[in-house]
């Protein structure tokens, strides 16, 4: 039986930030995506990061409420915390 890939292993979540915008390579960091704003810059730079399904070598990009961010995997979906 041949292998077969498996796009359904993605795992998507919602990413809530307080204010926009926010930089893609702060966002990898505080949602855990990386360990370290050097690493953040690094696999931006390297075209690993999607932003809205295209390739984002950006480091500074900004990201806003509505914005998709994958990388390794993971789908981020970006909401703007509503206050209350």
């Amino acid at each position: 039986m041949p292998d077969q890939k498996k796009n359904q292993d993605k795992t998507r979540q919602i990413a809530e930030i307080r204010r926009q915008p926010i930089e893609l390579c702060q966002l990898l960091k505080t949602e855990n995506l990386v360990q370290s704003g050097g690493e953040a810059k690094f696999v931006i730079s390297g075209g690993l990061v999607r932003v809205n399904g295209a390739v984002e070598t950006r480091k500074r990009r900004k990201i806003m409420n509505g914005d998709t961010v994958s990388y390794a995997d993971q789908t981020l979906e970006v909401r703007l915390r509503s206050e209350t």
